[in-house]
């Protein structure tokens, strides 16, 4: 069976059972706890937890999950099972089902499906799981074929209390060739002949605080079989890398490098790793994430990294992620629509990056050549493996994995130190949400009160009725003005809950003698909204009816600038391509902020071009409609989805005029004439592969025109020109003034000390075996004489120095001795002159052979120097 051909079997078997078919989540899981997605239960928290409830009729769901580990990253490439990104097939229950229903499904698609002879599969069991023992054997399991394990091997738990129960898994048996040899080889070995294929975990308890098991009043089902897996027992290869999928991406790497797999231990790491990680690297663009050094983000980029330098390694000179994409994408696109729909994304990205790291990689490399020369069984510093990471790119891992390869450790203590240092200087202070309430409070409160219905497409006010009240993080059942800031939540509001970019509105909830100014409007969690604020007069109550209204001026610049970016995109996807997506916005009500996908820097002509046409579709006055649908048959439509975004199953889809579709649950305008005109204001790079658009409507483009025109005027009164002229006069003023700067340079060049600007008041020469000059100035400081000094040295390549005194500005004196370099090849010594004569004119001083200088307080002084300088050049 290939791996399409597995995924669907499984998929479509467990739906004639009942459970509900659903999509793979992102691999940007939902809880903020977790930074990828590494298991199929990830998406269905909720619903172990309770917080939602499954409709009828089905008795669970079944998905083939996206999923990304990065932990065991070391044995990727190494041994043949482990890999960054897999797929994880599963079947879950949320007290519908249980072990009974399990086990006799789970043997059912093994034999009847994967068609698994049963002489080859063993179960393991929990070894105080006498229930499942019994349950396998009736079954037709013999005893021997059953293994009691302990809880490190079959007892799953969310942590020391809470969720927790047995597991069984079904292992393949590969046969005594692939074994250890061991008499005791059993499930659970190590080795490679018993392959464990499928986890079945039975939630059933509850663990206390004193580690007493309370059974649980509903009984779940959470279960995982890796695809890769699955489909080397059912292809009969004994590595995943040998699978269909795999091996073919192992194919394009042996094309790429001309290098056979097979042929070595280097090359066949090389070649996985281009494999896994090129795979692994398509779907997390795919889903969202972009290179960075935090994060998914670094992530990310130490994955493409890693797959490039292994292709560095194995001499291939030419960019080759693409090629890799391209691969993943005609054999799983089919499973995964986010991969085609993003496909000129992804190839940009990994492109852009590939090229980038391969300039680090080759210049990196040259650093850490020379740092590791001659350094075979010693450690490389954690400076310079910080030097790698903050100037040349490289992530500590490469450093390391290069540095073992030849023999030497790394000091990791010393680069995490410097490590922490940085983001010390760039740590910015914690934003203020609700992270720390994830499970808590909200997700409570999103039980115990039905969703708000919001009426603010249609309404800016309407009847609520006052569900709940928050001050100070709790529940509470009144409030008024002492009471501070509070949130209160309503079962219908025309409040917009910041979200999709857009910010919450403001306005006012009140009733006969209570008024709440509201701040800001959120969504704490999905499906309540959150109206943040202070009660100015009255007391507020749960039960309480009362009208809630927004601030319709403030929401009416907010709709305008909210399509405004949609044009936008638009108008960017244009100019610039189809590999545009939107990363990120924010639509508040003075500006708007647009944030795309892009590769290089949007050039002044692009920019006019995108403004024309933004502004040729406002002047249009087309039509703005939007209407709600399924996913499916949104993506069927063309319609553009937000890149990363999770969506449910219903969605709402905003049309403007002919030549915009996209999915959005935001505010906007009936017309687009409504927006009036837009003014772009700047355009900067945010990152890597990520550029920033921030631009203006209706008033406030008008507003922003009319005080830059302002500023035009002025410059044109003070250049004494038109508007028109300003540009042309301001540049030959600046010509006008960069050539005086170059005349008084050569001036002062020719003029010696007449271009310095000061007058030489006695000038002596002494014999010497070289020029040699004692100046005399007046009323001048330090600075004048090295501006002179630097005005009569270039007037010779012959052997010159001078020895200058001057009685300076605040009654003292300053002494300045210098050479070329001809002069000290003769024997001329500035420091050692400038000792001597200090003292002389009551002062200390010093420096080197070609300048020295010294301050001192007596001017009278001056006249003993020449005798001084005439016996030392003898």
């Amino acid at each position: 069976m290939k791996s399409s051909e597995i995924r669907e079997s499984y998929l479509r078997f467990f739906e004639e059972k009942g459970c509900k078919r659903m999509p793979s989540s992102s691999l940007i899981p939902d809880d903020p706890s977790m930074l990828l997605t590494s298991a199929g239960m990830v998406q269905f928290k909720p619903y172990f937890l309770q917080q939602k409830q499954l409709e009828e009729p089905f008795i669970g769901t079944t998905t083939c999950q996206k999923c990304l580990r990065t932990s065991d990253i070391d044995n990727i490439g190494v041994t043949g099972r482990h890999l960054s990104f897999f797929e994880m097939l599963g079947n879950f229950s949320f007290g519908k089902y249980f072990k009974k229903e399990m086990c006799e499904w789970a043997l059912e698609y093994s034999l009847d499906v994967l068609q698994f002879p049963l002489e080859k599969l063993y179960f393991s069991v929990f070894e105080e799981d006498d229930e499942t023992v019994e349950i396998w054997k009736a079954l037709g399991i013999p005893e021997d074929r059953i293994v009691k394990l302990g809880a490190d091997d079959n007892f799953w738990t969310a942590g020391p209390t809470g969720p927790c129960g047995p597991c069984s898994e079904l292992y393949y048996d590969q046969g005594p060739e692939h074994g250890c040899g061991s008499p005791d080889c059993a499930p659970g070995c190590d080795c490679d002949r018993f392959i464990e294929y499928w986890n079945c975990v039975f939630t059933q308890y509850d663990r206390q605080e004193d580690g007493t098991l309370v059974e649980l009043p509903k009984k779940n089902i959470d279960t995982g079989m890796g695809l890769e897996r699955v489909a080397a027992l059912t292809q009969g290869v004994f590595t995943n890398y040998e699978t269909d999928i795999l091996k073919s991406l192992i194919e394009l790497g042996e094309k790429t490098t001309g290098k056979a797999y097979g042929s070595d231990k280097a090359t066949d790491k090389a070649l996985r790793i281009m494999a896994d990680h090129s795979r692994a690297v398509t779907f997390m663009i795919a889903d969202g994430i972009l290179p960075s050094n935090e994060g998914r983000g670094y992530v990310l980029r130490r994955l493409l990294r890693r797959a490039v330098r292994y292709g560095f390694l194995m001499g291939v000179e030419k960019p080759f992620l693409v090629d890799f994409v391209n691969a993943v994408n005609e054999m799983m696109g089919h499973a995964y629509p986010e991969v085609p729909e993003n496909l000129e994304l992804i190839r940009g990205v990994a492109a852009a990056e590939e090229a980038s790291f391969r300039e680090t990689l080759v210049r990196g490399q040259a650093y850490l050549d020379d740092a590791t020369d001659g350094l075979a069984g010693g450690e490389l510093a954690g400076d310079i493996a910080f030097m790698l990471h903050d100037t040349y790119g490289f992530p500590y891992e490469i450093t390391e994995e290069i540095c073992a390869e030849r023999g030497i450790s790394v000091d990791r203590a010393r680069f995490d130190e410097l490590m922490e240092e940085q983001r010390e200087r760039g740590r910015a202070a914690a934003k203020d949400d609700a992270w720390g309430m994830y499970d808590g409070l909200y997700s409570t409160l999103a039980t115990e009160i039905p969703a708000t219905e919001f009426c603010g497409y249609e309404s800016d006010a309407c009847q609520a009725q006052v569900l709940a009240i928050i001050a100070d993080g709790q529940q509470v059942e009144t409030a008024d003005a002492a009471s501070g800031e509070i949130e209160i939540f309503l079962d219908r509001t025309p409040f917009y809950g910041e979200m999709g970019g857009q910010v919450g509105d403001t306005g006012t909830i009140a009733d006969g003698s209570m008024e709440f100014k509201v701040t800001d409007a959120t969504i704490p969690e999905k499906g309540i909204t959150s109206h943040r604020g202070k009660i100015s007069d009255g007391e507020v109550k749960v039960g309480d009816n009362v009208t809630a209204t927004i601030d319709v001026a403030r929401r009416e610049r907010i709709r305008r600038n909210h399509t405004a970016t949609h044009i936008l995109q638009y108008a960017l996807r244009e100019v610039l391509g189809d590999h545009v997506k939107q990363a990120g916005s924010l639509v508040a009500p003075d500006r708007l902020r647009f944030d795309f996908t892009h590769f290089e820097g949007v050039s002044r002509e692009q920019l006019e071009k995108v403004e024309r046409i933004v502004n040729a579709k406002i002047a249009a006055n087309a039509s703005v409609s939007y209407y709600e649908t399924s996913l499916d048959e949104a993506r069927k439509r063309g319609v553009t989805a937000l890149f990363g975004e999770k969506y449910g199953d219903v969605v709402r889809v905003l049309e403007c005029g002919d030549f915009s579709k996209e999915l959005c649950g935001g505010t906007h305008v009936r017309k687009t004439g409504e927006i009036g005109l837009m003014k772009i204001l700047s355009e900067s790079s945010i990152g890597s592969n990520t550029r920033r658009i921030e631009a203006v409507t209706s008033f406030d483009a008008y507003q922003y025109t009319a005080t830059q025109l302002g500023y035009l005027a002025d410059a044109a009164a003070v250049l004494k020109t038109s508007p028109a002229q300003v540009a042309e006069k301001a540049q030959a003023s600046i010509d006008k003034a960069r050539q005086l700067e170059r005349d008084a340079k050569k001036a002062a060049k020719a003029g010696g000390a007449q271009g310095t600007g000061i007058q030489v008041s006695a000038k002596e020469a002494i014999t010497a075996p070289y020029r040699f000059e004692f100046l005399r100035f007046e009323g001048v400081d330090m600075n004048a004489l090295k501006a002179y000094w630097d005005s009569v040295k270039v007037t010779t390549a012959d052997a010159f120095a001078i020895v200058c005194a001057a009685t300076t500005p605040d009654g003292g004196v300053a002494l300045l001795a210098a050479g070329n370099d001809a002069a000290v090849e003769a024997g001329y010594a500035a420091g050692a002159i400038i000792k001597e004569i200090a003292p002389l004119v009551d002062g200390r001083g010093g420096g080197k052979p070609k300048m020295a200088q010294a301050g001192g307080k007596d001017p009278a002084g001056i006249e003993k120097i020449l005798p001084v300088l005439q016996a030392f050049a003898q």
